[in-house]
């Protein structure tokens, strides 16, 4: 996705959380702080972002999110699991209202039949819970870096918009 949309998309979100006087913050693994990266790039955004974590290695996810070792064990990093608790480590670290995690595989080498490369989870978290979405993208590693973004931000603003 082209970086205008993206850069659109991450407008729409901080002028949604700027109306509603909402707080977001942000738990990547995949996206290395490309997520955070785009928001902050909006003029506003320290209206509504504090705080992110970029936690690569699945000992930076234990150790700065508190992600179970059972999960990384059982379900990997790689995981509707995972996502969903790096989302809700995100929430309660940083004290905003909603937060997004990423995870997932970029490529080109690391996937597996099981998980190919192209598979990044995605959750939102607030005080309702979190919630994961399982995406497959395509393309090189930086295309599915960037559609991980693009779909983040989608999710993010749909979110808000019924917030």
């Amino acid at each position: 996705m082209a970086d205008t949309a993206v850069n659109g998309i991450a407008a729409e979100a901080v002028r949604l959380l700027l109306q509603k006087r909402l707080r977001v913050s942000f738990a990547e693994s995949c996206t290395g702080g490309l997520l955070s990266g785009a928001l902050v790039g909006v003029p506003g955004a320290s209206g509504v972002y504090d705080m992110g974590f970029v936690t690569y290695s699945n000992a930076s996810k234990a150790k700065l999110l508190g992600v179970s070792e059972q999960t990384l064990r059982e379900n990997g990093a790689v995981s509707s699991e995972c996502a969903c608790e790096m989302a809700l480590a995100a929430l309660r670290a940083s004290g905003a209202d909603i937060a997004v995690s990423v995870t997932g595989i970029a490529g080109p080498d690391g996937g597996t039949p099981e998980k190919p490369v192209g598979l990044v989870y995605i959750a939102l978290a607030s005080k309702s819970g979190a919630r994961a979405y399982k995406n497959n993208f395509t393309g090189s590693r930086a295309e599915i870096r960037a559609q991980s973004v693009c779909r983040a931000l989608e999710l993010l603003v749909e979110a808000l918009i019924v917030m």
